[in-house]
């Protein structure tokens, strides 16, 4: 854009105030994404309404978090979504095309573990990154990990997503090369506490090069392998 375009932008306001929200308008500009919607305890009224604004503010492509099934039927209505059920997660416009450095490789121990690794996808792919799934490739049968050896040993950034007792993480980060996020999830019987076992494991992993994210935060652990990814690229410019 020319040099007066350029001011423009710059002197909007950087938020907008509508009363239930201060929508955000220059977080792409501050961090390189822009702001995402957590759909939970939003009415869809709400979310629609955030939706205009960032739209008129030029946001194509939008994403929203933990979204309900009646939620995103509603939204739907005025503003066309692609909904992933499983994830919880919306998406309001067109993906980008894949401008990371690499790969970024989402396993799982389980398939019960799918729908946060599922989070953890979409939001990385919205990010504009090449997103590899490995799911059920957990550490009770351990030659279906080995059986990825490639895709593990090729990515840029791995996220490993595991339940019960969490050794995913730690088995990952033994074998690869670049950074590992870990996301504990709420899968297990009653001495997982809901994840809190699988976060501790996580957090006391003997393994390097591990970081480890909140339970069942896909989005979270999706963004930070999108900042790895792209850091990666800018500094091979």
């Amino acid at each position: 854009m020319s040099v007066e375009d350029a001011l423009l932008k710059i002197k909007v306001e950087p938020f907008e105030d509508i009363g239930y929200a201060k929508v955000d308008l220059h977080r792409k500009m501050r961090q390189g994404a822009a702001e995402v919607i957590y759909g939970a305890g939003k009415t869809p009224e709400q979310i629609i309404g955030i939706l205009d604004v960032m739209k008129k503010s030029g946001q194509d492509t939008i994403l929203i978090t933990r979204l309900s099934e009646e939620s995103a039927a509603a939204v739907g209505h005025v503003h066309p979504m692609d909904y992933h059920r499983d994830a919880g997660v919306g998406i309001v416009g067109t993906p980008p095309e894949p401008d990371g450095l690499g790969k970024i490789v989402v396993a799982t121990g389980g398939t019960s573990d799918i729908p946060v690794a599922e989070e953890a996808a979409l939001t990385a792919k919205i990010l504009g990154n090449e997103v590899v799934r490995l799911y059920d490739v957990g550490v009770a049968g351990l030659h279906r990990t080995l059986a990825h050896l490639d895709d593990i040993m090729g990515a840029s950034v791995i996220i490993a997503i595991a339940g019960m007792e969490g050794a995913l993480a730690s088995v990952i980060g033994g074998l690869a090369d670049c950074p590992v996020i870990a996301v504990p999830t709420s899968v297990g019987y009653g001495a997982s506490l809901h994840g809190l076992s699988a976060l501790l494991s996580m957090l006391n992993s003997c393994a390097s090069g591990i970081s480890v994210v909140n339970i069942d935060n896909g989005f979270g652990a999706g963004y930070l392998a999108s900042m790895i990814n792209h850091m990666a690229a800018k500094e091979k410019l």
